[in-house]
């Protein structure tokens, strides 16, 4: 009897642990944040915050229109309303809203409403989405600093958040990818393509020429 009162015990000291445990994690988990931006080609903006300390996660996605379940073919040929965005979930004790609003900012050009670089169209231009007054003020705040830094006027709308979709699997972390995909150098590595892609776009180069040392992800 004794045995069988020591293995309850035992079993329900384990059972404590474990609740404990997955409480954690939710709390942990509860403590993260969103931000949804647009900067032009999802893969970039992905790639470059997805380096940032304290961001835990990245998905590209669409967002900011009127069509359910948007594919990447609807939105990038227009009519959808659609940005080609990122979800980036962060921890706020390690990476606030404002600091990520202000690289966000200096890493594309917001000044320029028909896109970015080498990608045109409503689908590639910059936008901030806010689910509040608090987020909304962060954002115009930055958006205020990213103009008086540039002296020249930034375009990028701060926007109502809207339905994220998640872009298609092949999207997902598309800069370190390694199936082979077929492009206008040829056959090559799906990071090796990104690479070129970026290159030939000249987004690192628009941006340094623009923002100068300020650029916080050119050449990581």
């Amino acid at each position: 009897m004794l045995k069988l009162q020591n293995l309850k015990t035992g079993l329900l000291f384990v059972l404590i642990l474990i609740g404990a445990a997955v409480h954690g994690h939710k709390v942990h988990a509860a403590g993260n944040e969103k931000l949804i931006v647009a900067g032009g080609c999802f893969w970039c903006v992905e790639s470059d915050f997805e380096s940032v300390p304290g961001v835990k996660e990245v998905v590209s996605g669409y967002t900011g229109g009127t069509t359910k379940n948007p594919t990447y073919k609807q939105v990038t040929k227009g009519g959808t309303g659609h940005y080609e965005a990122v979800k980036i979930t962060f921890d706020p004790s390690k990476v606030s809203r404002e600091q990520l609003l202000h690289m966000f900012f200096r890493s594309v050009d917001p000044t320029d409403a028909g896109g970015q670089f080498c990608d045109r169209g409503h689908s590639y231009s910059t936008a901030v989405f806010v689910s509040n007054k608090a987020e909304k003020a962060l954002a115009e705040a930055a958006k205020t600093d990213a103009q008086s830094d540039l002296k020249r006027k930034v375009v990028t709308p701060v926007l109502a958040a809207k339905r994220f979709y998640d872009a298609e699997d092949y999207h997902q972390d598309y800069y370190k990818g390694s199936n082979i995909v077929l492009t206008r150098f040829g056959p090559k590595k799906q990071s090796e393509a990104y690479k070129r892609y970026r290159k030939a776009c000249k987004r690192d180069a628009k941006v340094k020429a623009l923002w100068g040392s300020a650029a916080p992800f050119v050449g990581h």
